[in-house]
């Protein structure tokens, strides 16, 4: 259970930093991170800090992908994480 804990922590803290990165490299027009790494990124767990980082850097917050998946995403991980609790239980 910690290295889950150690695992969320860090991937969420991946996924806010990608989208500062992301956000510095668009204001200077240099090469940017593929959108679908954004996604992956926020897949495999990090959607709290995806999230976090589109609203606070206000990057991708006019991209429905973004407005709409990342959320979507975040809520199939809670219900993911709920439904395994329960059954553990």
């Amino acid at each position: 259970m910690k290295i889950l804990l150690w695992y969320l922590l860090i991937i969420n803290a991946i996924g806010f930093l990608i989208m500062l990165v992301d956000k510095l490299r668009a204001r200077k027009n240099a090469w940017r991170i593929p959108e679908a790494r954004l996604m992956l990124i926020s897949t495999i767990g990090g959607s709290i800090g995806m999230l976090a980082g589109m609203y606070l850097f206000r990057h991708k917050t006019l991209h429905p992908k973004f407005t709409i998946g990342v959320p979507l995403i975040l809520a199939a991980q809670v219900v993911i994480a709920t439904l395994i609790v329960i059954r553990l239980n």
